[in-house]
């Protein structure tokens, strides 16, 4: 029952292209018992507002994640503003037909969820995408930043994890299973191959089915992000993490000594202290040493992710640090 992966940015165990397999196969999964039962599953727009509780946050919040983005709004009955904020994010969980699902939770009979969640007030709502959550924002906020915050999440759903929503039926009856919509692709048997590697421990097979898909397409986000996390895996793989921070604390100025310690900075979840670090080395660096440090930089927010705001900061300070 406790929220897994509590950040959809900077995993770098590899968390978060396993949790999009894993996420499209559970949809495939479903959609394949839906057609044997005769393509029924379609649900209605009441079904799209759900009230959670403990006991259903697996099975409502957890595994529902896997096909839908699950928002979540965190209330009370005492709460005035949570008397505002809620009728609009019920009402535009109808207008976005299915793109996320809101799930209701009352503070007051639900404890245990408002501490794991870590919400100091209310109202305050968290999204759970392929079992990982992530925090959108607290407080009564306008329609339009609510609007905002809902595309994007909708876009990295899609993007990064390959969720496309529910199929909403306006004349099916309340309570009917939910479906996912169609959301097959033309690299699903590639990055299934990768997803694969990754579990078998193969990171040189991972990296190629990477590389495959890239090939063909060089933007595909998930291909992307699984090549990063992938690669850095694989550099990391075999390293004496002692012997590597005591080389680059000896050796501040030793391009490689930083780079590696910076990787596996990232590599334990330090994600702001390997930015750091190597932005610290590309001032003290110049030529060919601070190019080598800067195409390291970029694929570490690779692995972290573009809209992540540790990435953004970053690329701000290696902005400055080069000009």
């Amino acid at each position: 029952m406790q929220p897994r992966n509590m950040s959809m940015s900077g995993v770098v165990d590899l968390a978060a292209v396993k949790a999009a397999q894993e996420a499209k196969a559970k949809a495939e999964q479903a959609r394949a018992e839906a057609a044997r039962q005769g393509g029924a599953g379609a649900v209605s727009p009441a079904d799209l507002v759900i009230d959670v509780d403990e006991a259903g946050f697996e099975r409502d919040v957890l595994q529902r994640s896997a096909e839908v983005p699950v928002v979540i709004d965190f209330w009370a009955e005492w709460c005035q503003p949570c008397k505002q904020l809620s009728p609009v994010l019920e009402r535009l969980a109808v207008e976005y037909n299915g793109r996320f699902l809101l799930a209701k939770i009352d503070v007051d009979a639900n404890q245990m969820l408002m501490q794991q969640f870590g919400i100091q007030g209310i109202p305050a709502v968290f999204a759970v995408v392929a079992g990982q959550a992530l925090p959108l924002f607290q407080g009564a906020a306008g329609e339009q930043q609510i609007r905002q915050t809902l595309d994007q999440l909708v876009q990295v759903a899609e993007q990064r994890f390959g969720l496309t929503g529910l199929t909403v039926d306006p004349e099916a009856e309340p309570g009917g299973a939910p479906q996912s919509a169609p959301q097959a692709g033309p690299y699903d048997a590639a990055l299934n191959a990768a997803a694969q590697a990754l579990d078998a421990g193969d990171l040189g097979g991972a990296v190629q089915a990477y590389k495959n898909v890239l090939a063909e397409d060089p933007a595909h986000p998930e291909a992307k992000l699984g090549l990063a996390q992938a690669e850095l895996l694989q550099r990391v793989q075999g390293m004496d993490p002692q012997r590597v921070r005591r080389e680059a604390a000896e050796k501040s100025k030793d391009v490689d000594a930083q780079i590696a310690a910076a990787d596996l900075d990232l590599v334990g979840g330090h994600v702001e202290d390997a930015f750091g670090r190597l932005i610290d080395t590309v001032q003290r660096t110049a030529g060919e040493d601070r190019d080598k440090v800067r195409l390291r930089l970029l694929e570490l927010f690779e692995v972290v992710g573009p809209e992540d705001p540790r990435v953004v900061g970053a690329r701000r300070a290696l902005a400055r640090a080069l000009f």
